[in-house]
């Protein structure tokens, strides 16, 4: 490994780089999806319950006692109960609008990355080149292979390293869409099922 980064030249650490940073928006991103991902029927089903009860607090409480944005935007429609059902269902709108930002953070970076992994790659390929040529200008016939053997490694090794990173990048960040619709497919559902919830109790209008 520490052949290929010496042969790699400076483009290399910048691939490098970009690396590191896929690699850590990836993890972050993957841990705030597992920690936003709930058991959306269940978590319902115990709020519903509470809920029929007349327990607000009680079902806040369990709102506040939940990660993830399922559970922020049932308790914005619990705390907007009391203003009528047009008034809950703008609540649950009004927090969606928040969350989903929130889930789709830094998506764009390691879509980014994912794209121009491989530019970066023909970016040093060009320059390993351009350092071929000029040893073959500088020495003409007289080049020696040793000479030569350095532009190629680092033009090869560059192409290699920024298709080795599109890969994982892209699949990095289908995964996390995926992920991240899923959450708000959840959230779509949830929001229509607790309007119903806080309305059919007799405190929606």
């Amino acid at each position: 490994m520490p052949t290929f980064i010496e042969n790699g030249g400076p483009v290399i650490w910048l691939i490098l780089a970009a690396a590191a940073i896929a690699a850590a928006v990836f993890v972050e991103r993957a841990l705030f999806c597992h920690r936003s991902q709930i058991n959306s029927t269940e978590f319902l089903n115990g709020v519903r319950t509470v809920v029929k009860r007349g327990n607000v607090v009680e079902a806040i409480s369990i709102c506040d006692a939940t990660p993830g944005p399922v559970a922020r935007l049932v308790k914005a429609a619990i705390l907007a109960r009391d203003h009528g059902r047009e008034r809950v269902r703008e609540a649950v709108e009004e927090a969606g609008l928040t969350e989903v930002p929130r889930l789709e953070e830094k998506l764009n970076l390691l879509a980014t990355i994912a794209q121009i992994a491989p530019l970066l790659g023909l970016f040093g390929t060009i320059v390993g080149f351009i350092s071929v040529f000029n040893q073959i200008e500088a020495k003409g016939l007289y080049a020696h292979i040793e000479l030569l053997s350095h532009g190629i490694w680092q033009a090869l090794i560059c192409a290699a390293a920024g298709i080795a990173l599109a890969i994982p990048a892209h699949a990095g960040y289908n995964y996390l869409v995926s992920r991240v619709n899923k959450i708000v497919l959840d959230m779509e559902r949830a929001a229509s099922e607790i309007v119903n919830i806080v309305t059919e109790n007799g405190n929606g209008k």
